[in-house]
């Protein structure tokens, strides 16, 4: 893995993170020019490893922080943390780009169009956004940190695969995560598939509560 020529983090704290999925360690990194900060957790000693499994994730505070039904955010990270205490091995990169890279305000005005019958690319198009507008150059910088050789890497998203190899990081291999829809979500999930190229495995969609 390459060196960065002109490093945008610095590993800024760390400590031992208890969570109800297991211990991780929690290393926190702060972007030079903005001084946003993003995380790692990490399972066991990585450094150096090969084929370690990587989910590089992006902060979504509807559906991890508030419990939102309208994406399948949380449900990956539960399945990434879940993965790693069990293996005892691998890595969380936790990105702070809201909303696919447009922040929390321009989401839920996203939303507010999804309600009027747009789906979620058109509705990023009508604001003026691309379809995604996330960069990973800074989860390259936090693997390349962390030592890693190669990874195992947790998505749906092939752009992630190609964004994270053209930055230099080494993928052995990509390692899919199913997805159970709801009925909130499920037409949410389809566009990422049928739109977005996701390699996305969906389950049935879970009827509300009280239905």
């Amino acid at each position: 893995m390459p060196p960065f020529a002109t490093p945008r983090l610095t590993r800024y704290a760390e400590s031992e993170l208890p969570t109800e999925f297991g211990a991780f360690h929690f290393v926190v990194y702060r972007e030079e020019d903005s001084h946003k900060e993003h995380c790692a957790l990490v399972k066991g000693d990585v450094q150096g490893q090969e084929n370690v499994i990587v989910r590089v994730h992006s902060e979504c505070f509807t559906g991890e922080t508030l419990y939102s039904l309208k994406c399948d955010c949380r449900q990956q990270l539960d399945i990434a943390m879940m993965t790693l205490e069990k293996e005892g091995l691998g890595a969380i990169i936790y990105l702070r780009q809201e909303g696919r890279g447009i922040g929390l305000g321009n989401k839920i005005r996203a939303y507010a169009l999804q309600e009027q019958g747009h789906d979620t690319v058109d509705a990023n198009r009508m604001l003026g956004f691309e379809d995604d507008q996330r960069s990973y150059e800074i989860a390259s910088e936090m693997l390349a940190d962390l030592g890693i050789a190669s990874v195992a890497l947790f998505t749906n998203n092939p752009l992630k695969v190609e964004a994270l190899a053209a930055d230099g990081i080494q993928i052995a291999r990509r390692l899919p995560m199913p997805i159970t829809a709801n009925v909130y979500n499920e037409d949410y999930l389809r566009t990422k598939r049928k739109r977005m190229g996701h390699l996305l495995s969906i389950s049935d969609a879970k009827p509300r509560e009280g239905s």
